[in-house]
């Protein structure tokens, strides 16, 4: 049996899912920031998967990009937490009210 580019749109699809509950569900960021690069991976095994199939390379330089604003989005986003933490020494998302005016 071959593994076919359905199985890795299946694969993906349970990801993502997996990630939008955890980002519904979930109170404490730290987990809805790795709900959220559980999206983000879910996205990138897609586009490799349809880039292996349509032999073309487009979705892997895609990758490469959704990764590095992974990244980016990691680094500002762990700052805000490190900066709320210092302030109400809490990472419960209900708590995230200050940042309003």
């Amino acid at each position: 049996m071959d593994i076919t580019p359905a199985h890795y749109t299946i694969l993906s699809a349970a990801l993502f899912t997996i990630g939008v509950i955890g980002v519904l569900v979930r109170r404490n960021i730290i987990i809805v920031f790795m709900a959220i690069e559980l999206m983000l991976n879910a996205v990138n095994i897609n586009l490799v998967a349809n880039a292996r199939y349509l032999e073309n390379l487009v979705g892997q330089v895609f990758v490469v990009f959704v990764i590095a604003v992974a990244a980016a989005e990691a680094a500002v986003g762990l700052g805000i937490l490190l900066a709320f933490f210092r302030n109400k020494e809490t990472v419960n998302i209900d708590e995230m009210n200050v940042m309003r005016w």
